[in-house]
């Protein structure tokens, strides 16, 4: 997605996003398609030299399947991107990996995690500076940590201000593509169930309990609201490369402990920043904090429990769930069924800054939205627009040689394209987005109906949205989950 346009002025101004790219290695084929489309050809082929006649007819089901799969489309990819798709989710059904359960009598290494799959091999460390909890995944090689937000109602806002947040949240987007050691930015929002303890401390300490009419009316409102409110957590989290920033790892001293000096240099960066765009970052998670994130994405359930007794549940090693069932469509976890979208299409029209609050602001929904952002080094940018022009144009020019007629959304990426090398060249960072929606229910007939609502506010928001299927575990992870993780 191409860094969005604003204004300087006080008027607030429509942006636009780029699209997402479709185009296929020759004619709009992507490159499984023409594998496919090689072995049916060569068979074909193959039995036309071989003699013809019955010989074609013994080949037609290779070159007619290969036909089948190449061009036949179900939910939007052709039959060919299934394979893999299909393949590996029956690898995982026969190998037993589509269940977790929590070994209680075992106990596990210390350091690390207690999540199912390949998070696993995560492991925490806490900064002995900031006392700030950061997850280690050896395998990737990143470092993540997170901070929690707080900031006024976007909506609510008149349109010179949001006008000024909008472009100042574009400069703290251009401070993390600026290092290069950045791996991701993650913003989370959730919903989270609300146990009333603030207003009820509100009450004990502000009202007047005088026996009146009006003052037992107002705690019995009290008390009947509190089990039923909700409210709106954000936090932004992010990841070191450990790779990128081997060299000033290796002079900080090396090891973890190297990284976690590194990391600390890019969070007072991106604190400062913050700052600036007038967000409120609080203290960065501690280790107590990010557990209790964890239990209550896997267990929702046990939110209200944990927030108002604040001592339970903050040690990282029980943090994870105790059972986790993944299905084809959904995935089932401690007390909450949980199905993961995919925004597969951003706005293709103009849109205000705040298109998203039909989504964000939907009630009566437990749900996690997830943005991640992977900033882009300034070389590597330049070198991926320059090879997305040269093959724009080369395709261009083999249709207009066999006469295929070019079509409007292969000018509009092309423009993308353009406007994308004009934001990197006034200066701005391009960074690469995926929205990711978890949808969360006490079971499966409110999820349906959660989902389904979720996707007429998407609809309302001008977004596209897909059901992602049989890797529901996984975006799960990175849609819910403050670690930075990526699908």
């Amino acid at each position: 997605m191409a860094r969005s346009e604003t204004t300087t002025g006080s008027e607030l101004e429509p942006v636009k996003f780029s699209r997402l790219t479709r185009r296929g290695i020759l004619l709009g084929l992507s490159l499984s398609q023409l594998i496919a489309l090689g072995i049916g050809g060569a068979s074909l082929i193959a039995a036309f030299y071989a003699g013809g006649g019955i010989l074609l007819a013994y080949s037609a089901p290779i070159w007619m399947l290969a036909a089948v799969v190449a061009w036949v489309r179900i939910g939007g990819r052709p039959l060919v991107e299934w394979v893999p798709v299909g393949a590996w989710w029956l690898w995982r059904t026969t190998g037993g990996q589509l269940l977790y359960r929590r070994r209680v009598v075992a106990p596990r290494p210390a350091g690390t995690l207690a999540l199912p799959g390949d998070m696993a091999r995560l492991r925490e460390y806490t900064d002995p500076e900031t006392g700030a909890g950061m997850i280690h995944d050896p395998q990737a090689a990143t470092l993540t940590v997170a901070t929690a937000i707080t900031h006024p109602a976007f909506v609510l806002l008149d349109p010179s201000e949001q006008n000024r947040r909008v472009s100042a949240w574009g400069r703290v987007l251009a401070t993390v593509c600026r290092s290069g050691r950045i791996s991701a930015l993650q913003v989370l929002e959730r919903t989270l169930p609300d146990s009333g303890q603030g207003l009820a401390e509100w009450w004990a300490e502000h009202g007047t309990d005088d026996g009146t009419w009006a003052a037992i009316t107002y705690a019995e409102l009290i008390d009947r609201a509190c089990p039923a409110g909700e409210r709106h957590a954000t936090t932004v989290s992010l990841s070191l490369d450990m790779r990128a920033a081997a060299r000033q790892i290796r002079t900080a001293g090396g090891g973890i402990r190297g990284a976690a000096n590194v990391l600390r240099q890019e969070m007072t960066t991106l604190t400062a920043a913050l700052r600036a765009a007038d967000l409120t970052a609080s203290e960065w998670l501690g280790a107590g904090q990010l557990a209790v994130m964890l239990r209550t994405a896997y267990d929702p359930a046990i939110g209200p429990t944990l927030e108002r007794h604040g001592q339970l549940g903050q040690d990282l090693a029980t943090a994870g769930p105790v059972a986790v069932t993944e299905t084809w469509d959904r995935l089932r976890t401690d007390s909450g069924y949980h199905a993961v979208l995919w925004i597969s299409e951003w706005p293709r029209s103009m849109v205000y800054p705040g298109f998203l609050a039909p989504v964000l602001l939907s009630t009566g929904i437990g749900r996690s939205f997830s943005l991640l952002c992977t900033p882009l080094r300034t070389d590597q940018a330049a070198r991926d627009i320059r090879k997305k022009k040269v093959e724009y144009i080369s395709d261009a020019t083999q249709r207009a040689r066999i006469g295929q007629i070019e079509d409007a959304s292969q000018s509009a990426e092309y423009r993308d394209v353009l406007r994308q090398e004009a934001d990197l060249t006034a200066g701005h960072g391009v960074l690469r987005y995926t929205g990711l929606i978890a949808v969360t229910a006490p079971s499966t007939d409110e999820l349906d109906t959660a989902v389904a609502a979720i996707e007429q506010a998407a609809i309302q928001a001008s977004c596209e949205t897909r059901l992602l299927v049989g890797q529901q575990a996984q975006a799960f992870t990175a849609a819910a989950l403050p670690l930075c993780r990526r699908l």
